[in-house]
């Protein structure tokens, strides 16, 4: 997927594991993920890259400008019996750079995700968001999601 967005040509692609420096610079770049992400030990980041990267369910994206990464997310498809033994899509740990939020890069991502569950037959397309990110809900919203169910977290 490619598009013009106003600093110039934003695209998708899969992540390689070169692109783990400024994927985890994006993650860390709010209150929340400057509590949990550190590229201090980057061992953990590449176990879990080679995990998502070698299983087809799974998928992890980089949108660039420019040839610079400047967005992320995973999309993972998940087999289900409930929904009469449908597949959905999880997209989980969004990004976009402070400097293009409000430009529709998010929008795109999103777009590209929903269009990619509709190819793997999913039924439905899901997120969770922390409660505390209010505009991450506006947006979500925005795009036609419901916060149709409480999500509850365990951490170990």
């Amino acid at each position: 997927m490619t598009a013009a967005v106003e600093p110039g040509i934003f695209s998708l692609r899969r992540a390689q594991k070169g692109d783990l420096p400024r994927i985890l610079a994006l993650l860390a770049d709010d209150q929340l993920g400057a509590a949990r992400e550190s590229a201090d030990d980057l061992a953990p980041y590449e176990l879990a890259f080679e995990a998502i990267d070698a299983d087809p369910s799974h998928l992890l994206v980089v949108g660039e400008l420019n040839g610079d990464v400047v967005a992320t997310f995973q999309l993972s498809f998940i087999p289900g019996l409930s929904r009469r033994g449908s597949w959905r899509a999880q997209v989980e740990a969004v990004r976009v750079s402070g400097v293009l939020r409000g430009q529709g890069v998010g929008a795109l991502m999103i777009e590209w995700a929903i269009g990619q569950a509709r190819e793997r037959g999913c039924s439905l397309v899901q997120l969770t968001t922390d409660k505390s990110r209010v505009d991450a809900h506006r947006f979500y919203e925005r795009l036609g999601f419901v916060a149709s169910h409480e999500g509850m977290k365990l951490a170990l």
